[in-house]
């Protein structure tokens, strides 16, 4: 009879009743550091939305002086005036960051550096997923350039003040779709080929060979490196794909919350004790297992090369 009751109630009223036991079986993983950052410089990009915004919340919360590095300006302040309300800290400050466009990263790494004197957290959010195939303004692949180049280019601009306000994290916020990912150096430009879900992890790919060969050439340096997947988060990420915001809809009462999202991200940035896990992935705030691809020391330090030569930065 249980049955024959269940089968007559509509699915979608199933989903909303079994909605928050799922959601927190799938979102373990919650930061619970107590850790206070009054003096401390965050950067976050990506940040007047989803995920970044929330990281950048908790860090204000904390007592952070937080920068929200975003394209859009307008609702960048409108984040920042929500965050000044609800923590109280007014050092939420907003600066314009196109990271599709290697002038607009230049422009905000000259002006954060004639502005500030440390930097202690920098944490690379922003993010494009499965937009149809475009370039940046310098010629770049969307997803590789947004996702990995235009980070790469940011960190490498604002790594010295990192250095010399060490200790200092960088956080790479990547994927678990990075296990479908390959670093294809004959056409890194997807101009021979192009798959938006393929485009997306292949960046995503980067993000840890990235985060890996960072940490290893900063070693000793007091500046320590962690790439994250965040989980499977509800966000504007989609909003590219026709096809995926209809899944995302179906599947939403399910999907962690930018909150929840953000979890990994802000325990890499301030949890002690993590330093001698430099360079190592984390999901739902622990140690996770990335592909065999993500372990090859060999293309991390090749695509390190080729970045370099693709933004103009002199070779170590």
């Amino acid at each position: 009879m249980a049955v024959v009751l269940l089968l007559l109630i509509p699915l979608p009223f199933l989903l909303y009743i079994a909605a928050p036991q799922i959601r927190k079986m799938l979102s373990s993983g919650v930061c619970t550091s107590t850790v206070q950052l009054p003096g401390k410089v965050a950067v976050v990009t990506g940040a007047n939305t989803g995920i970044g915004k929330e990281t950048a919340r908790e860090l204000a919360q904390r007592g952070a002086r937080v920068y929200l590095a975003c394209r859009d300006v307008q609702k960048g302040e409108l984040v920042a005036k929500e965050i000044q309300t609800k923590t109280g800290n007014q050092q939420v400050l907003v600066r314009k960051l196109d990271l599709a466009d290697t002038k607009s990263i230049r422009a905000f790494a000259k002006g954060f550096l004639e502005e500030e004197k440390q930097l202690h957290i920098l944490i690379n959010n922003a993010g494009v997923m499965m937009c149809p195939y475009s370039k940046t303004a310098d010629g770049f692949e969307m997803h590789m350039g947004v996702n990995h180049l235009g980070h790469f280019l940011l960190t490498h601009l604002l790594l010295e003040k990192l250095k010399e306000s060490a200790p200092s994290r960088v956080v790479n916020v990547s994927s678990l779709a990075h296990h479908l990912g390959r670093i294809h150096f004959h056409d890194l430009q997807s101009e021979k080929f192009y798959s938006d879900g393929l485009a997306y992890c292949n960046s995503k790919l980067a993000n840890i060979l990235f985060t890996q060969e960072l940490a290893r050439r900063l070693k000793g340096s007091g500046v320590t490196t962690y790439s994250v997947h965040p989980g499977t988060v509800n966000s504007e990420l989609t909003r590219y794909s026709s096809f995926m915001t209809w899944m995302w809809w179906l599947f939403s009462f399910f999907l962690k919350t930018p909150q929840q999202g953000a979890q990994t991200s802000l325990y890499c940035a301030i949890t002690e004790g993590l330093e001698i896990l430099s360079g190592k992935h984390f999901s739902d705030c622990q140690v996770a297992r990335v592909s065999a691809q993500a372990r090859n020391e060999t293309v991390a330090r090749r695509l390190w090369d080729v970045s370099c030569d693709l933004l103009g930065i002199p070779l170590d």
